[in-house]
């Protein structure tokens, strides 16, 4: 997912994340647009010059003003070089409250004197490139392979206006030593222009491969270009397309030799020698995601469908053999997505009735319906985090403008839903603030919209079981007036999108119980200037750490942290601030003698390095812009390597004054881990791997989330009936069979390990009836498959009424625009992250269908957020 916000006057980040599924992310839709535009000028060549011209411009009109963010790799980070009138972007409206009528609580930051051999032995490993000539508007860097030191730099420049179709200029770099120095490559790829949105991919894992894709013009090619590398960028063969991909080309989360992607005239191709030979394997796709296996789900309208995914009347396909058979397993649906081996589909069973979800755990042989509330037009679902075991699923609220809706999780089949958490803030604009924090197990953060138009943070140590406030930072004190209302509320992505933060909130596994993020000490989030805070020990205690707005990085698997300040008085920095204890006291370091605009920081994807690089530019003297990158290298300060003395046990979840049988456990059983002690400045290493010991725990209450029907009452750990379900059994069609569900409203949280103790009522029977179709969902759309003869007889009869019926849509669908015009369509997007092993993140393979194989961002066509 691509993060933006503005550095200061004359620069903006814009961080990407690799998303499985290669569509652009906006909220008008403008990649469909772009889709359409290309076909036209396919199918009507013989359009003057004048209107292609014109229609480009209409095209970056769009993506201007829709805000369009491309889902980009998670090794791939790119920085611009941009003028900035002002924040253009609208801002969630609701009444403005005062947050000046009392002091602002603060802290005191902890600040170390650097020693001289400090200072002298950064300065021998502090290496600084400047990018001389280059003119280049954006670079985009990314990382090759684990622990191989390679970094691809693309600096691209786009053309004006006049000469669109000729795309622009761009300049091929390379690094082998983490970025202390970087060699011009482009002669490797004969200088040709590579595409700016999505020119440069790394292959999955520990791979060599990287793909270029050229920019070429659609009109006077029957197919595009790419250079493809297996040594890391070392060499580059060219390659001739077939077709022109119309989004980024994504590689199998496992196997880098098998690519797939969408051309613009909607073909699925597929590839299965690392782009060497290519085969259009299906027409008409709209979106596709890898399964388990080299199972391969998309999506298609039928040929003339327009705007299928908008009425629900996709068909979704499936294939298991590398596109050489085909297997339809639903149709008449508005979108679909894969997460954690469950696969889901959002369709309207009866015509006229909202939208329902469906889910099937076997790679789509048999649907089930899922205990969920229904979505009506102006609604949608949001898959906001999930694996195996459970998922996470927002509701969103009826009314045009709500901006919240209700969390809920599922059993371990992804069919039965419980209410986790209400008026859970999902703005406008599709932002979500649900948070994992993959540092500690089980702790989730997000924010919640309050009836009085505040925003406050809740937290949960048990997977969605229970939420509370964020407690008050140590460090920090609350006013007179707030005494009794003064908690830590944390900004998200919400805030981030808003300009009020430069990062969301940061956590590794590697780094356990560590997290870093910005926000504000109250009754509820400020939009005043945030400030840094720490938690060591996964969210149950805070402290403030750094005064204002930073950019932080998390090295050495958490033994060194990194900052540089994000908005400083004249947009220029020349400082870095590090830690070797969590963020208690830092130290600052002078890196360069000339300050420079500052882009963003990068490190090697995951937390093993100690190299860390600031990017950012200086006037040249011409005046011209000139790219820098500094990079320091922090090994050589941390010299000796940790020993046994220097690590500590440390219980998780301890909190200290509870039962010693329970204190600690979370989801049925106690973590101890071998730790970093904080006085300890030594180097975890590259070797350094996470030692943890388990054991079980008896079963409370909290190792039960609310069966489906029930809520969990406030500040309380037992389970209500709700009123509108108190008279009705619950029954649910479970593979064309009813399954009674006895309870006492109580289930075990899926993935809990707890033996013994509490052990609430819950029985299901199957009962001998026949419900439903459990290979496909029902749904209520006219292109459902049907035999040839009985479609002929349909078309005679209803022939004559066509005209009609399409009078009676046209005038609805205008009535529908008209009257939802301020609502829809907006597309809302999840930030679903599911990593791999190799940054550290534990996750199952099998839902990890991206194109690195370290993220998951499902993007959904519809409303409905469940890719």
């Amino acid at each position: 997912m691509c993060l933006s916000a503005p550095i200061h006057s004359s620069a903006t980040l814009v961080i990407c994340h690799l998303k499985r599924q290669a569509v652009l992310v906006c909220n008008t839709r403008p990649e469909l647009w772009d889709l359409g535009f290309y076909r036209y000028l396919a199918h009507h060549i013989k359009m003057t010059w004048r209107l292609l011209v014109l229609g480009g411009a209409c095209l970056l009109l769009l993506g201007v003003r829709g805000q369009c963010k491309e889902q980009r790799n998670r090794r791939t980070v790119s920085f611009h070089q941009t003028q900035q009138d002002g924040d253009q972007r609208q801002v969630l409206s609701r009444p403005e409250r005062d947050t000046t009528a009392s002091p602002i609580p603060t802290f005191t930051a902890c600040k170390l004197p650097l020693t001289p051999l400090e200072h002298r032995v950064l300065d021998q490993n502090t290496h600084e490139t400047g990018f001389h000539g280059d003119d280049g508007s954006s670079f985009t860097v990314t990382w090759v392979g684990d622990g191989t030191g390679v970094i691809l730099v693309l600096s691209t420049i786009s053309a004006p206006l006049d000469s669109f179709f000729e795309g622009g200029s761009s300049r091929l770099y390379r690094s082998a030593d983490y970025g202390k120095s970087f060699h011009d490559i482009s002669h490797l790829i004969n200088n040709t222009f590579i595409r700016k949105e999505f020119g440069l991919l790394a292959g999955p894992g520990n791979s060599q491969q990287v793909i270029l894709t050229a920019d070429t013009p659609v009109l006077d090619n029957t197919g595009g270009v790419i250079f493809t590398s297996t040594d890391a960028g070392v060499s580059f063969k060219s390659v001739q397309l077939p077709f022109h991909p119309a989004q980024p080309i994504t590689f199998h989360f496992l196997n880098p030799e098998y690519l797939v992607v969408i051309s613009i005239d909607g073909g699925l191709w597929l590839s299965l020698d690392f782009g060497t030979v290519w085969k259009k394997v299906h027409e008409g796709t709209q979106s596709f995601t890898w399964g388990s296996g080299i199972t391969l789900f998309f999506s298609f309208s039928p040929k003339g469908t327009v705007e299928a995914d908008r009425r629900g009347e996709l068909f979704l396909k499936r294939t298991e053999d590398l596109g050489k058979t085909f297997t339809t397993v639903a149709h008449s649906i508005f979108s679909f997505g894969y997460v954690g081996g469950f696969l889901f589909t959002s369709v309207i069973e009866t015509l006229g009735a909202p939208r329902v979800i469906y889910v099937s755990s076997d790679q789509g042989d048999q649907f089930n319906k899922a205990q969920l509330p229904s979505a009506s037009t102006e609604q949608f679902y949001s898959v906001l985090d999930g694996d195996e075991d459970m998922i996470f699923m927002h509701v969103d609220n009826p009314g045009e403008e709500s901006y919240f809706g209700t969390v809920y999780t599922s059993d371990d089949r992804g069919i039965l839903y419980s209410k986790s958490l209400e008026r859970h803030l999902f703005g406008g604009e599709g932002k979500s603030d649900f948070t994992n924090v993959t540092s500690m197990r089980g702790v989730y953060l997000t924010n919640i919209l309050e009836e009085d138009g505040r925003i406050r943070t809740v937290i949960s140590f048990n997977r969605g079981g229970e939420w509370t406030l964020l407690n008050k930072p140590q460090n920090v004190e609350c006013g007179e007036d707030s005494r009794n209302d003064c908690n830590l509320h944390i900004h998200g992505e919400y805030s981030r999108y808003n300009g009020i933060t430069p990062m969301l909130p940061l956590s590794d596994p590697t780094a356990v119980g560590l997290v870093i993020a910005h926000g504000s000490v109250g009754d509820s989030i400020s939009s005043t200037r945030p400030d840094v805070y720490v938690s060591e020990d996964g969210g149950y205690k805070w402290r403030g750490s750094l005064r204002g707005p930073h950019h932080y990085s998390i090295l050495d698997a958490g033994g060194l942290v990194v900052a540089v300040e994000a908005h400083p008085m004249d947009g220029q920095i020349n400082t870095i601030k590090f830690s070797t204890d969590e963020g208690q006291c830092w130290k600052v370091y002078n890196f360069t003698e000339q300050p420079i605009f500052f882009a963003g920081l990068t490190s090697e994807p995951g937390t093993k390095t100690m190299n860390i690089s600031v990017w950012g530019y200086r006037p040249e003297d011409d005046h011209q812009p000139m790219w820098v990158v500094v990079t320091i290298d922090f090994q050589s300060l941390l010299t000796r390597e940790c020993g046994n003395q220097d690590y500590v046990q440390w219980l998780a979840h301890a909190t200290g004054g509870g039962d010693l049988a329970t204190e600690g456990c979370v989801l049925g059983y106690k973590e101890t881990f071998r730790r970093l002690r904080k006085l300890s400045v030594c180097r975890n290493g590259r070797d350094y791997v996470v030692s943890r010991q388990k054991s079980p725990c008896p079963c409370t209450r909290e190792d039960y989330l609310c069966d489906y029907g029930y809520y969990r009452h406030e500040n309380s750990s037992e389970c209500m009936r709700q009123l509108d379900t108190a008279d009705h059994g619950l029954e649910v069609c479970l593979n064309g069979e009813e399954e009674e569900l006895r309870t006492s409203g109580y289930r075990k949280v899926p993935s809990d390990k707890c033996e013994g103790g509490f052990t609430p009522l819950r029985i299901k029977e199957t009962v001998n009836r026949h419900c439903g179709n459990s290979s496909q969902p029902p749904t209520a759309s006219p292109y459902s498959e049907t035999p040839r003869e009985k479609m002929l007889l349909i078309v005679v009869c209803v022939g004559s009424g066509i005209v009609t019926l399409v009078a009676v849509a046209a005038a609805v669908y205008t009535v529908r625009k008209m009257g939802y015009g301020n609502r829809a369509p907006t597309y809302r997007f999840s930030v679903l992250q599911l990593q791999d092993d190799d940054c550290s993140i534990a996750a199952d393979p099998e839902s990890v269908a991206s194109s690195n194989g370290t993220s998951v961002f499902p993007v959904d066509s519809d409303d409905d957020l469940i890719e």
